[in-house]
């Protein structure tokens, strides 16, 4: 059980890591693209083809319909997103919360794996919250691709006649 102590030590230490990150916020999206692209191979590790030009055209297919997904959402919730890539874009919120030393496009599989399950498990919901908004999002457009269908078994939607 969290103690309002805890509860507001994470709060300020939230807001603290949010404020520094939106000063030094990246281009529009070019900071969402990178932690993307790193992370959409991870999350979707065994689905993705095995031949790389296949596997490349799949991950920037994905890449672009989380693009889509997030410009569907209401402007509150873009907001929210884009303050979560500000965090994970900007250097120092990278190490402080995701633990990530290196850039994104020079973590391993393995470090950006263990950054994904500190997040899932974290006691913290804003992480696990966190967490839940990349996992939704990547695994989301990848499912919602009918290229994807075939992987899983899932012979499309019937035919109305």
């Amino acid at each position: 059980m969290t103690t309002r102590r805890e509860f507001l030590k994470t709060g300020l230490a939230g807001g603290l890591l949010l404020n520094i990150a939106a000063c030094a916020r990246p281009g529009e999206n070019d900071g969402r693209t990178q932690v993307l692209s790193a992370l959409i191979p991870v999350m979707l590790a065994g689905a993705l083809s095995p031949r790389p030009e296949d596997a490349e055209r799949q991950i920037n297919r994905t890449l672009s319909g989380v693009e889509t997904a997030i410009k569907g959402l209401s402007l509150a919730t873009q907001k929210e997103i884009g303050e979560l890539f500000d965090l994970l874009t900007f250097p120092l919120t990278r190490m402080l919360a995701a633990g990530l030393w290196s850039p994104w496009n020079d973590a391993t599989p393995a470090s950006l794996n263990a950054f994904l399950d500190s997040w899932r498990h974290s006691r913290f919901d804003l992480l696990k919250s966190g967490y839940a908004a990349l996992h939704d999002l990547i695994l989301g457009t990848w499912y919602a691709q009918p290229e994807s269908w075939a992987a899983i078994g899932y012979p499309g939607p019937p035919l109305l006649k």
